[in-house]
């Protein structure tokens, strides 16, 4: 698992002046299409969401994360599944909590694991779990940094 943090990877995104809102998303020689659901304006279903990707990049890097830390520890692991799901909540620790309108981000994340592992294996995949880089990044103080080409 990858955080990519020194390398060059570039991932390259065009929304083309024809199309309402499919957007084509290059990574390497992989390209994959992302669009809004029919209930948003100029929507066409083409695609998954910007937030779908958010939480299969989530997924993805939390079942690698587990199968590898499994691995080198000589675990029998059988499939791994991740069910995600991204809410805005009013939760009581906010920190505008005196606004009605303000709300949180949240991500809830069910892990299924299969295989013969004991109760103490399965809490520690779950703790690695939170380890994964993507996990990490979302957590972090992070800064994006934005300039016209």
């Amino acid at each position: 698992m990858s955080d990519n943090s020194e390398s060059n990877k570039i991932v390259h995104v065009h929304l083309p002046k024809g199309e309402p809102l499919k957007t084509t998303l290059t990574a390497g020689r992989h390209e994959l299409t992302a669009d809004e659901p029919m209930d948003v304006p100029n929507g066409q279903d083409l695609g998954p969401d910007p937030y779908d990707y958010l939480l299969m990049a989530l997924g993805s890097c939390t079942v690698m994360t587990m199968k590898m830390y499994a691995g080198h520890k000589g675990w029998e692991l059988g499939d791994i599944f991740v069910e995600l799901r991204h809410n805005k909540k009013h939760v009581e620790d906010c920190k505008n909590c005196k606004d009605p309108k303000s709300r949180m981000d949240v991500i809830e994340k069910e892990i299924i694991i299969k295989g013969d592992l004991d109760q103490k294996q399965l809490d520690r995949l779950i703790d690695i779990s939170k380890k994964c880089p993507v996990h990490r990044t979302l957590l972090s103080d992070i800064s994006i940094e934005t300039s016209l080409g």
